[in-house]
């Protein structure tokens, strides 16, 4: 079980993910501002917390700064605004993850769950490894295979995986993808994400046999577990 907590200040919305969260087996917390939300989560140990942006007291960005000062705690930020540079801002304040109002519940459990599932294993595991649907790639050897096989990618290639990968379930919209990648202030050809995807299916999915990338028409990429 974890034990999450939820810093929003529409009580309705805090309280339809807090039951959605609690149906998922864990424990929550709630705080209305950002000063109450700060103490909580300096106080208690968390393992991950739910953070608006738009707060009362203290700003989401703010508050973040503070944990971030003492505690590693993954932090995923909940915000109304959808411009590159507030999205640029929480990450470089500390945020593993963002999610943008209004939202669906799938989506952001799904994120919840990524993130959770980073933490714990990147305290258990000596070597970080993931592997999805017969594609496994090692993060602290830079290496990657497909069905046994080894699959020589370059290092843009390797990295459009990794994060495909370690979102798994989550689709990713190329306006994500770049700024990650190549930068958020690249300005080179806004298709540069679809020819990268290119490569790996190419090099995976058509070489191996194996369904991994998937396009969500609009939107962007996403791996799905399971479904090779």
């Amino acid at each position: 079980m974890s034990k999450i907590l939820i810093v929003e200040d529409e009580a309705q919305l805090a309280r339809f993910v807090e039951l959605e969260l609690i149906h998922e087996g864990n424990s929550v917390d709630k705080a209305e501002d950002g000063r109450s939300g700060l103490d909580m989560a300096l106080s208690n140990d968390y393992d991950l917390i739910l953070l608006d942006v738009m707060l009362p007291g203290i700003n989401g960005f703010e508050v973040l700064r503070r944990i971030r000062a003492k505690k590693d705690t993954p932090v995923i930020l909940v915000t109304a605004r959808d411009a590159v540079m507030d999205k640029v801002s929480g990450l470089d304040a500390g945020a593993d993850d963002y999610i943008t109002k209004p939202f669906a519940i799938e989506e952001l459990l799904a994120r919840i769950r990524v993130a959770l599932k980073r933490k714990s294993g990147s305290a258990a595991a000596a070597t970080r490894q993931i592997t999805i649907n017969d594609v496994m790639i090692d993060l602290d050897r830079h290496e990657v295979s497909a069905k046994g096989n080894p699959v020589e990618l370059t290092n843009y290639e390797f990295e459009l995986l990794r994060i495909l990968m370690e979102n798994c379930n989550i689709v990713l919209d190329r306006e994500r993808l770049i700024g990650e990648i190549w930068g958020y202030d690249y300005d080179g050809e806004t298709n540069v994400v679809d020819v990268y995807v290119r490569h790996l299916r190419t090099k995976i999915d058509d070489k191996y046999g194996i369904k991994l990338i998937r396009t969500v028409r609009g939107v962007g990429y996403v791996i799905k577990e399971g479904q090779a």
